[in-house]
């Protein structure tokens, strides 16, 4: 189906999420997407993931949830073509928390995905999936079964105690929260007629926090 995930707001219901994001595509590290330059290789192909720590969608928690995008880019994100986009929502999810990720991460609950909704011309597909999260240090994992296998960890600094930073991005997938730049160990991904391994590509992590 065609159209942009933004087109229907949810209404005015309250809602919040917060907890860990990370995030990989095919541009070699650093990525210039973020300073709004033009991907590496002429296209994006970006893949998101959420873990929810906290969170509510109206009388809904939402904590210890699980969310996915994956992203094709024909072009520069911003002044490019429309994006193609599919959506995995947590299987573990009960019918009223599947709703609730829905909204919010279709852009239709309004805050910063709205803004990333609006960027979208083509959704490939919203599906609920196992969604295997996890976290170790600086080391990221995310898998999906039968489609997605992704992994990253943050790049060493001078002092291997502190995480390398990007501070003041001009866009970031979480904003107020500096990203930390990382590498993809595994990546690949096929679903929807998409099929690509861009392992040993860029990657970035942090906290995140969305609201209206």
């Amino acid at each position: 189906m065609t159209h942009s995930m933004s087109n229907v707001r949810a209404g005015s219901v309250s809602w919040k999420i917060e907890g860990d994001y990370f995030e990989a595509c095919n541009c070699r590290s650093i990525c210039p997407c973020i300073f709004m330059g033009d991907p590496d290789n002429g296209d994006c192909q970006l893949t998101i993931a959420w873990h929810i720590q906290k969170g509510q969608y109206g009388q809904t928690r939402l904590d210890g949830l699980n969310a996915a995008g994956v992203f094709h880019i024909p072009g520069n994100m911003f002044t490019g073509p429309k994006w193609k986009a599919a959506i995995y929502l947590d299987e573990q999810a009960s019918s009223e928390q599947a709703d609730a990720l829905g909204k919010i991460f279709s852009g239709q609950a309004g805050g910063f995905l709205a803004k990333v909704g609006s960027l979208i011309g083509e959704v490939l597909g919203v599906r609920r999936a196992s969604i295997q999260f996890g976290v170790d240090g600086k080391r990221r994992w995310l898998r999906i079964p039968n489609s997605l296998e992704l992994e990253i960890e943050g790049l060493a600094g001078s002092d291997p105690n502190r995480e390398s930073l990007i501070i003041n991005p001009a866009i970031a997938v979480s904003p107020g929260f500096d990203p930390v730049i990382s590498h993809s160990t595994k990546y690949t991904y096929h679903d929807h007629g998409l099929e690509w391994d861009n392992s040993n590509k860029n990657a970035f992590y942090s906290k995140f926090s969305y609201a209206p």
